[in-house]
Order: C-alpha cells, then structure tokens, then sequence
C-alpha cells in the first residue's frame, strides 16, 4: 500500500497541486476540522459510496491515526483505485483546516 507523510502532503497543498482528499472519519470527528478540499466518506460508507469516485484519478485517504485509512486503502485498491494513506493521520497532520 502506498503511504505518504504529512510533510509530503503538506508540501502538495503548498505547491496548490489538484489533489482528491478522502476523510473517512465520522461526522463528530470531522467537527474539529478537516484537511481543505477533502471529501467526507465515513469508513463505514466507503463500500456504498465507490461510485461516486472516479478511478481515474489518484486519492489521499485519511482518518484520525492512519488505521481506518489504511483499512478504505485496502478496499480501495481491491476495487481498482489508486490511493495512499496518510500516515498518522489528523493526529500528525498540522496544517490548516477548514470546517464543516
């Protein structure tokens, strides 16, 4: 499975690169903030809302420490979607955020 640090994304958010977010954390937990630009897909969702991805584009999944994300990665991947967990999740990740 493709990781990457929040560093990387960090710097991917600087450089203003197109990138597809994924938070798949639960509505309480996104309350404290999300990553700008990120889609909300609960884990538990994930499986009922794949149509509404395209697979022709590339995905950061992200969750609250890395676990739920690296699970929607896996599942992901099986369904043939090019994704990468962020490592550590929102724990590690110091950037800005925007709200719901």
């Amino acid at each position: 499975m493709k990781s990457m640090t929040t560093d990387e994304l960090l710097n991917l958010l600087d450089a203003n690169e197109d990138l597809h977010i994924i938070d798949v954390r639960e509505d309480f937990e996104v309350e404290h903030g999300m990553i700008p630009g990120a889609t909300n897909i609960p884990l538990g969702e994930v499986p009922a809302r794949t149509a509404e991805l395209d697979q022709s584009k590339a995905y950061i999944v992200v969750c609250k420490g890395g676990v739920r994300s690296a699970n929607a990665c896996e599942y992901l991947a099986e369904q043939g979607f090019d994704v990468t967990n962020l490592e550590g999740g929102m724990m590690a990740y110091d950037g800005e955020l925007e709200f719901k």
